[in-house]
């Protein structure tokens, strides 16, 4: 069985060498970094030896570097070079994107073999150098599917459906699917897109985003500390807080932020970094907004106290990202039991959940109702449910896939876990 001893009795495998490829991991705050780092030091926990290949940049603020080797909760990283330029242009995005392909490939030859190649979606499509190198060295390739592309980039007008660089890409996302041993999606729209792709169903396993249950609890001396510091005690709070890029139009909630500028008692608060985070700044400028608040990316240490500080958290999705895209905010916020408003198409992994309040885009003055509504009923928010409380058992479900999917160099058939319910 080589590097793999199989404890009789269990369906367990010791000591399977796992090699992840993402553009981001930790200490980095982007949302794939943080469920990456979650599932890796959950494997090295479980027995396993984690090499982890990134970026010494940060994904949203590319001047700030971070050491080339390092080794956190038994987790092997190594961090490999790539340009700066940031996200401004599309040429910008695209050569940062195309330094860390290639520089990751160089890096990649002089590697070892892994039992189990996990490909991640950071940056598009470096699931395809993770299928090869799995091929080319020997062990399986788990596909881990946080977003869809080219579908994404199609949806949101960055590339044109039936041009030559989509085909191209989509051939590209057609061998990788069907290189994975496991494809590993977040909700039943992803599976069902993945399907018309020709992927077996049998080969794809759906496990949805946990809540980061460790740095994310209510935080009622932190929520102080963070509404004092940005001028919000005495306010009903709304936040945006995450990734501000076209796949979540905010168009809709900052228009309904205008409408209430007169309403002394609510301000909103916008969180995070992103392509679209520099149009949040020129909207508010724009219209002398004084009810705005706009924040950076919180570090996961202070990350508790940020999202306590709403009354009220909105989760935005844009209509044709069903699917393609899935908004994992929604579990820690979830998990503080805050009560949230939904802005997005009528059907998705979004409104499944059973959002507070719910509207559609362009209706501003239903999002702006919800607002006030929501701010005549605001209480403390309850004690999390437990159930709600997520990344244990989720932890546990996507070791034992890639467990089942290192069973299959032993010559073990890949065994499906217990699909999770929609909670």
């Amino acid at each position: 069985m080589g590097a793999l001893s199989i404890l009789e009795g269990k369906n367990r495998f010791l000591n399977v060498r796992v090699l992840f490829l993402n553009q981001t991991f930790y200490p980095d705050v982007a949302s794939t970094s943080q469920y990456a780092s979650d599932l890796a030091a959950a494997l090295v926990d479980r027995g396993h030896d984690v090499t982890v290949v990134c970026s010494r940049r940060a994904y949203d603020n590319p001047g700030e570097r971070y050491p080339p080797r390092e080794t956190w909760r038994g987790v092997e990283i190594r961090r490999i070079s790539n340009f700066g330029f940031g996200k401004k242009t599309r040429w910008r995005r695209a050569a940062d994107f195309g330094s860390y392909i290639v520089n990751c490939t160089l890096h990649l030859v002089a590697l070892r073999r892994f039992d189990v190649v996990v490909g991640m979606t950071s940056p598009p499509l470096i699931s395809w150098l993770g299928a090869h190198f799995a091929r080319i060295k020997g062990g399986r390739f788990a596909f881990w599917v946080m977003d869809l592309n080219p579908d994404e980039a199609v949806a949101a007008g960055w590339l044109r459906q039936g041009s030559r660089t989509t085909k191209f890409l989509q051939a590209i996302l057609r061998q990788s699917l069907h290189a994975a041993a496991v494809v590993i999606v977040l909700d039943r729209f992803m599976a069902k897109l993945i399907e018309e792709k020709g992927i077996d169903a049998g080969r794809i396993v759906t496990v949805p985003p946990w809540s980061h249950d460790d740095a994310v609890r209510y935080d009622a001396e932190g929520r102080d500390d963070f509404r004092t510091k940005h001028g919000l005690n005495g306010k009903f709070v709304v936040m945006y807080s995450g990734n501000h890029s076209p796949c979540h139009p905010l168009a809709t909630l900052l228009e309904a932020a205008r409408k209430l500028r007169d309403r002394g008692d609510i301000a909103f608060c916008f969180a995070g970094g992103g392509s679209e985070f520099e149009t949040v700044r020129q909207f508010v400028a724009r219209h002398g907004l004084t009810n705005i608040v706009i924040v950076p990316y919180q570090p996961l240490n202070k990350l508790a106290a940020s999202l306590s500080s709403a009354d009220l958290h909105t989760v935005v999705m844009g209509d044709p990202f069903v699917g393609i895209v899935h908004p994992c905010k929604v579990y820690n916020i979830r998990a503080l039991g805050i009560p949230y408003l939904y802005i997005g198409p009528e059907q998705s992994h979004v409104t499944e959940l059973a959002p507070a309040f719910s509207a559609i885009h362009g209706d501003v003055d239903a999002v702006a109702k919800h607002i006030e509504t929501a701010a005549t009923r605001a209480t403390a928010p309850a004690r999390t449910p437990e159930s709600v409380r997520t990344s244990e058992r989720l932890l546990g479900q996507m070791v034992s896939v890639l467990e089942d999917a290192a069973g299959a160099v032993a010559g073990r058939k890949i065994v499906q876990p217990e699909r999770s319910p929609q909670f």
